[in-house]
Order: C-alpha cells, then sequence, then structure tokens
C-alpha cells in the first residue's frame, strides 16, 4: 500500500494501530486497552456492523468475554432469555420437520452449566447472538479504556515498515466523510480487515488450503438477505427455534433468527445459470417463499451474495511488525460458526503478547509464536469446517421428499434420520469448542503426557501443557477461572501437607519482571483434575506447565515467556 509522508499534521503515535472494527479487531482493543497498551482502531464503516452476519458464540468465545467481564451483557443481547434456540430441518418451513437438535435457551443455559461435567464442563455455555449485536459490547468496553481510540468512518490508506527505529511502521489514515488524512506512526500493524484484506495483499501474502468447492447447499455462491417478518411466526405450524434449514429439490436454505421478535439472516443456495447479483428486495421475497412453503409479509434490510466453499489459510501471519487476523488470516464456510469464533481466540492470542513485549517484560522474538501457535489452530477449525459443510451440503434432496405418499414419507424418514445425525455432528461441538491445542508451540514446557484424541463431538478435560485448562465449579459458586490471574496464574493445589513449596516461581518471576499470581486450591477434585500440584496458566488461559515442584522454576517461566528457549535441567 502506498504511503503518503509529505502531510503536514503531526502524526498520531501509537503502540499498535489496528485496521479493522470487527470482532478481531475490537477484541484485540480489549486486551490491548486493559493492559495499558495505546492502539489506534480504524475501519472506514461509520459503525459497527448492520448486518447479522455471524450469529453463533461458542462456549471457548463467551469464556474469554468472562475473562473480561462482559460476558453477562452478551448474553442478555440476541434472542430473549425464554427463546429456543434449537436448530430445526424441514422440507420447508411450513411443510414436514425432518430433524431437531434441541438445545438450552439463554436463561436454561445459566441456570444449567453448574450442573454440568465432562465435555461440558465450562465456565460458560454456547450462546445464539448475532454479530452485529456482539460488537456493539466490544466496542462499548474498547471505548472505556483510554488507551483505545476507536475511529469508525476512518480507513487505512497506506503504511510502510521500515524495520527499525522506535516506531516502524508508518501509516496514513483518511476520514471517509471528510477526506481529511493523518499520518500515524505505530510500533506494530495488525490487519483485521477481513477475508479481501487491504494489510494481507500489502504484504503479498497468498492463501493456502482450498477454494471453490461445489456444493448442493454450502458450496458455491450463496444468496443473502437481511429480513423483518414477524408474519413467520402465525405461518409456523412447529415449535420455534433459532435455526432453520430447508431441505428440498427445489431450493436449500436456512434462517437464523436475530431478535426473536421477527427480524431474521436468511441464505438461500444459488443455482447454476442464475444470476443473484442482479436479485433485488423482490427476488429475495420470492426466494424466501420457494423455502417458506408460501408467501407472508417480508420487510427486506439489505441484500447480497457470498462465496460458500472456502477453507483458506494464510500462508503467513507476520511479516516484519505487521500482522494478520481473524477473516484477513483464514477464511471459512460458515458451517459450525467457527470463523468469528476463531477469530476472536487470535485476538487473545496476540493482545497478551503485544502487551508483554511493549512492557518490555519479553523480547520481540516472542511474537513469532502467534504464527506458530495460530496457524495450526486456523488450519484444524477450517478443516472441521469443510467437514460439517460437506456433511450437509453433498446431501441430495430427493424431489420426492414434499411429496405427501409414502415414497415421500420414506424419502423424509431416510433423510431425517440422515440429518438428525448430521445436526449433532455440525453443532455438539464441544470437542472443537474447548480442544485446540498449542502442542507445537515453543513456549509449551511439555511433561510428555498422552493428549487425548482431537475429536469434534467429545472432549477430554486434560491439563496436558498445551491446551485449555480444566474447568470447575468451586463451592462458593464461583468457576475456578474465574479465579485465575489477568496475566500470569500459578495453581497451587492439594492441601498443605502434600503441596510443593512455590517460593522459587515468585522469586523467578520477580526477576522476569513477570505479573504472576499465585493461586491457592486445597480441594481434592481440582488437584485430581489436574493431576498435579502445579500448574501454570497464560494470560489467554492456556496451561503452559504442570508439574510436582518448582526445582526449574526459572526455566519454566524464561521458555513460557519466550525469553529464551527450555534448558535441558529442566
Amino acid at each position: 500500500m502506498p504511503f503518503d509522508a509529505d502531510m503536514s499534521h503531526a502524526p498520531l503515535t501509537v503502540d499498535v494501530l489496528i485496521a479493522g472494527g470487527g470482532p478481531c479487531g475490537l477484541m484485540l482493543a480489549n486486551e490491548l486497552g486493559q493492559r495499558g497498551i495505546r492502539c489506534l482502531l480504524v475501519d472506514p464503516k461509520p459503525g459497527t456492523a448492520f448486518n447479522p452476519q455471524a450469529n453463533a458464540t461458542q462456549a471457548r468465545t463467551m469464556e474469554h468475554f468472562r475473562r473480561l467481564g462482559f460476558a453477562h451483557e452478551i448474553r442478555a443481547e440476541g434472542l430473549p432469555p425464554d427463546h429456543p434456540s434449537d436448530i430445526a430441518y424441514f422440507t420447508r418451513f411450513t411443510a414436514h420437520e425432518l430433524a431437531r437438535l434441541r438445545l438450552p435457551t439463554a436463561a436454561q443455559a445459566v441456570a444449567s452449566v453448574k450442573g454440568l461435567s465432562g465435555s461440558w464442563s465450562a465456565a460458560e455455555l454456547p450462546h445464539r447472538v448475532s454479530q452485529k449485536y456482539v460488537e456493539v459490547v466490544l466496542r462499548r468496553h474498547a471505548g472505556k479504556w483510554s488507551d483505545c481510540d476507536i475511529r469508525y468512518g476512518w480507513s487505512l490508506d497506506g503504511f510502510e515498515d521500515q524495520s527499525d527505529g522506535e516506531y516502524p511502521v508508518q501509516a496514513t489514515i483518511r476520514c471517509v466523510a471528510s477526506g481529511e488524512s493523518r499520518r500515524v506512526q505505530a510500533r506494530y500493524l495488525v490487519g483485521a480487515d477481513g477475508p479481501r484484506s487491504r494489510v494481507r495483499q500489502a504484504l503479498g501474502i497468498g492463501w493456502g488450503g482450498s477454494s471453490g468447492v461445489k456444493r448442493h447447499f454450502m458450496g458455491g455462491t450463496m444468496f443473502a438477505a437481511y429480513i423483518r417478518a414477524p408474519a413467520f411466526y402465525d405461518a409456523l405450524p412447529h415449535d420455534r427455534a433459532w435455526m432453520y434449514v430447508a431441505v428440498n429439490a427445489q431450493r436449500r436454505g436456512f434462517i437464523a433468527t436475530v431478535d426473536g421478535c421477527g427480524e431474521f439472516a436468511f441464505h438461500a443456495a444459488v443455482q447454476d445459470g442464475e444470476d443473484a447479483e442482479s436479485w433485488t428486495a423482490d427476488d429475495a421475497r420470492r426466494i424466501f417463499a420457494e423455502v417458506m412453503g408460501c408467501e407472508i409479509p417480508i420487510e427486506v434490510l439489505s441484500v447480497g451474495t457470498w462465496l460458500a466453499g472456502h477453507a483458506l489459510v494464510a500462508q503467513r501471519f507476520q511479516q516484519g511488525h505487521v500482522f494478520i487476523a481473524g477473516d484477513a488470516a483464514h477464511l471459512f464456510t460458515p458451517t459450525g460458526g467457527l470463523g468469528y469464533n476463531t477469530a476472536v481466540e487470535d485476538a487473545v492470542n496476540l493482545g497478551w503478547k503485544l502487551a508483554s513485549v511493549m512492557r518490555g517484560q519479553a523480547p520481540p522474538a516472542l511474537l513469532a509464536s502467534y504464527e506458530q501457535e495460530r496457524k495450526p489452530l486456523a488450519e484444524r477449525n477450517t478443516a472441521y469446517a469443510r467437514q460439517f459443510a460437506d456433511s450437509v451440503g453433498l446431501l441430495v434432496a430427493p424431489p420426492q421428499l414434499d411429496e405427501d405418499s409414502e415414497v415421500g414419507a420414506a424419502e423424509r424418514h431416510r433423510v431425517g434420520d440422515y440429518l438428525d445425525r448430521h445436526v449433532r455432528l455440525e453443532f455438539n461441538i464441544p470437542g472443537v469448542t474447548f480442544g485446540g491445542r498449542y502442542d507445537t508451540s515453543p513456549l509449551i514446557v511439555h511433561d510428555g503426557t498422552l493428549v487425548p484424541p482431537d475429536a469434534a463431538n467429545s472432549y477430554t478435560p486434560t491439563a496436558c501443557p498445551g491446551g485449555r485448562p480444566p474447568h470447575a465449579w468451586l463451592a462458593d459458586g464461583r468457576s475456578l477461572f474465574d479465579t485465575f490471574h489477568v496475566e500470569w496464574t500459578l495453581l497451587h493445589l492439594g492441601t498443605d501437607v502434600s503441596t510443593p513449596e512455590v517460593q522459587a516461581f515468585i522469586d523467578a518471576s520477580i526477576m522476569l519482571k513477570m505479573d504472576l499470581k499465585i493461586v491457592r486450591h486445597t480441594a481434592p477434585e481440582i488437584r485430581a483434575l489436574y493431576e498435579a500440584p502445579l500448574a501454570l496458566i497464560r494470560p489467554d488461559q492456556i496451561v503452559a506447565w504442570r508439574g510436582h515442584d518448582a526445582l526449574h522454576a526459572l526455566a519454566v517461566l524464561t521458555q513460557a515467556t519466550g525469553l529464551k528457549g527450555f534448558t535441558s535441567e529442566a
């Protein structure tokens, strides 16, 4: 991107310039803002998203929102607390129901989470909420930090990474409304600017993975409309759901409930020979009637197209002082709802590392671990999304599916059985949600134990270093995660007579200028859950190390923080 260095204004000086004000950019602003890191976020849109876009917040993302203190605000958005969050399949929305996965409402999720164990032992359960609502909460909280400058209506026009100096990134930003340009000097730039990322393109970073996959559904051009249709509920002869999916030979499509009062995100497959780019609001009404099974009055708020069939990951996530994250770094087919959730964890991972470097607590080499950790996770998650898309999208819907005949009934039974298996494959995914790991990261101090198999639909809690800490509810009603420090935590577990001395960790953390907190829990069930009396938890709530004594505390901390390689003595 060309950089205009001839403007007369004094430059804005920040630690991190963030291009993109979607969930990834806003989450990064919150991660940096809470740590006192000066950041400037720019996005050419006039404000947060108007269209619904992503509609599912996974449980791990909700745990990160809880860590930042606003999960309850997110859960209050979207569907009313008593609205069903089921996923249901029909031939047409007003015709035959084929399959349904019943899931807890927002209110039931809050009431039931403390009684769950095994795969779903968690501080938070998933929440069905449109991205447009999530962004409002993220922006509100990012705006509370004095070190965060949030500027919608401003675009990143150009940048150069000059590779040296205190502020190697030199950039220009422009006000979309007035045309005013400003210079910005920053220590780092993060491109969280979406699938057509100008930052990624300027760096010349290409894609790896697969694209252009054709399927009957979720592969190829898709038509999208944001609609208001309160009459839908009067015409619906079935129980309410959160997502309604139409499976028939004429038109495959689905709607996701946005507000529970009549607003929906509608998506439909585009057939060969159709020119959806030219479709209007009238076309949206026609296409909606095909999947509805009848005509009802709808107000079309916006229309557009998008391409399904992507499973792409950028070849690099960093070049010099510039990073890419979110949709700029990976493109998903949205089955499983993994794109937005992966983007949020990109920001979580990069945020604490940037802060550590800028505080002088870690060398810049630490930042290489962002790509080392997040790229394999993006490849894993895009592969899962592709698997889910194949499962639903390659299913052939025979013409007889709509027939009120014995043949039609037999086909509906067959397809219904298939969809009953599929809906659990795609939407009951604790393994995808909680099972992401950083086993190849140089920051993880391995203990030689075996990791449970990575499976989409089951999750085995484990404190094996490299993954999410096992969760438990405490006797006083708090989540174990609520006791973790905002930065580094050393869990000190077990009874007084059985736990090792931790003074060596305290001394090492002082020497390394680490913000480490010792958190003591004596409950035997937590000690058993972690299978060791000591566990080091990173700021992004990942187990960095566990062990039975503090003999190698300094070596453990120097590896986990990226200060140097792990020595053989540890």
